[in-house]
């Protein structure tokens, strides 16, 4: 199923379905501020275990990133010093993810390599549905090296390669093609490891 959501103003309607089908495990294809994602109730493990198998990801070898609707909810699922925090809030909304350690409130799949990836995108639609569902949600980019750019673009064409895997596709209009800025937050200095779409404010 594809669906028509406004950035600008995102039908309530719309996100309550797309938050229903989270609840029940399904696995969405949304619109961020970078690259289209894929993702799933993050606290839901079995979701989240399906799209790891999917993409062909290690839980154990590579950090899984969620998207929080705000800075507010950061802390339940990472330990955020105050510096972290100050950096975050100059930089989010924004196309950055922050490697930080895990708290408890996350899921053991999240907890073998002890450090999560957070995002806050500068996009209403997915920070609306996260905010709606309550839980943050697990977020992998729909890019695949050797695919052609209006196929992680292209809403139409995202849903054609990915419908009888994802129960709902959000056309949220042309998608970008530069990944986030990712920036490990675990050492007492961030290291910016990808330099993607954000400039980093530091």
């Amino acid at each position: 199923m594809i669906v028509k959501i406004y950035n600008e103003n995102p039908n309530p309607r719309e996100i309550e379905r797309v938050v229903s089908i989270l609840r029940d495990g399904g696995i969405l294809i949304y619109p961020t501020d970078t690259i289209y994602g894929m993702g799933c109730d993050a606290l839901n493990v079995r979701a989240v275990e399906k799209i790891c198998d999917l993409k062909g990801i290690n839980p154990q070898k590579s950090n899984l990133s969620i998207i929080c609707n705000d800075l507010s909810a950061i802390s339940e699922y990472a330990k955020v010093d105050t510096p972290t925090f100050k950096l975050m809030k100059r930089n989010l909304p924004g196309p950055f993810t922050f490697i930080l350690p895990t708290t408890s409130s996350l899921p053991k799949i999240y907890k073998n390599k002890k450090t999560v990836g957070i995002r806050v995108p500068d996009n209403p639609i997915i920070r609306e549905i996260a905010r709606a569902l309550g839980n943050p949600i697990l977020n992998t980019s729909v890019k695949d090296e050797e695919e052609e750019i209006e196929y992680i673009t292209d809403p139409e064409l995202i849903h054609e390669k990915w419908s009888d895997i994802a129960e709902i596709v959000i056309d949220g209009g042309l998608g970008g093609i530069e990944p986030s800025t990712v920036i490990d937050c675990t050492s007492d200095e961030p290291v910016i490891v990808r330099q993607g779409k954000g400039v980093l404010n530091l």
